[in-house]
């Protein structure tokens, strides 16, 4: 085993299970741009709110996708990695591709948030994970250094993001989650 001087996790997936029907927020970000009268510039999610900036909605688009997060943070199941940050014994922090509110709202329900020194959520920085960014800000927050590192998550994209940064990477469960 390995000893690391700092563990950052995800936060969907791997500590609760956000309980958001990601075809309803679609569907709300779609309207965003209907009622700006501009087609999105394609049906997923990810790639509507990657658009965003371009055709001018990216606080709309942020705003809804955000206030189903924040919703959904009120009454996520807890994930059994929950119970093993409260274990840690180095800093902890969590990145997420989730806004920061959720985040905190999630930790906040589960009484997380004194075991946690650092979050990061996809609102926080400019750069969305699998970019390389959000995890190196939780690192430096945590004053720990990449090498040094664990990152916990559930998806190939989490796994990706700490290739990128130069952290270790651990799964949860048995492997990737589906990321579309």
């Amino acid at each position: 085993m390995t000893s690391y001087d700092a563990v950052v996790y995800d936060l969907d997936g791997t500590l609760v299970d956000l309980a958001v029907d990601w075809g309803a927020v679609a569907a709300d970000v779609r309207e965003v741009y209907v009622d700006a009268n501009v087609d999105p510039p394609g049906s997923g999610l990810w790639d509507m709110l990657e658009g965003a900036t371009g055709y001018g909605v990216a606080t709309e688009v942020e705003a809804a996708i955000a206030a189903h997060e924040r919703a959904g943070a009120e009454t996520a199941p807890r994930l059994a990695h929950a119970d093993e940050l409260l274990e840690r014994t180095v800093p902890v922090g969590v990145c997420s591709l989730n806004c920061e509110a959720a985040c905190r709202i999630a930790l906040e329900t589960y009484d997380l948030t004194h075991a946690v020194e650092a979050v990061v959520g996809r609102d926080t920085v400019p750069e969305r994970k699998p970019a390389p960014e959000p995890l190196l800000e939780t690192v430096d927050r945590l004053e720990a250094e990449p090498s040094d590192t664990l990152f916990v998550g559930d998806s190939e994209r989490d796994e990706l993001t700490a290739r990128r940064a130069g952290t270790d990477f651990e799964y949860v469960g048995d492997g990737p989650a589906d990321v579309s």
